[in-house]
């Protein structure tokens, strides 16, 4: 008994359907499982904290003005006199 060509093509498409779906099956249980995998253990950058929220407390606030009142002005206008100094012998 001989199989046209026309039925081989259409067997051969049936088999290449059946392997996509069956590698589309795989790779949405692929996608699946990383997805638990991410949700089991976050990253760093996924966890809330007051600032990824961007809602601080009064204490957090008051711990910040406190940080930024602590720079000495006088440094930091060294610093700066020390960058246009280099700046101005960078550009000669």
């Amino acid at each position: 008994m001989a199989i046209d060509s026309h039925s081989q093509v259409n067997i051969m498409e049936q088999r290449q359907q059946e392997e996509r779906q069956t590698a589309a099956q795989e790779f949405q249980a692929a996608l699946d499982e990383l997805e638990e995998m991410l949700q089991a253990n976050p990253s760093p950058d996924q966890t809330t904290s007051g600032f990824s929220t961007g809602s601080l407390s009064d204490a957090q606030l008051k711990a910040e003005d406190e940080d930024l009142a602590s720079i000495d002005l006088e440094a930091f206008e060294d610093a700066v006199a020390d960058i246009e100094k280099y700046l101005s012998e960078r550009i000669k």
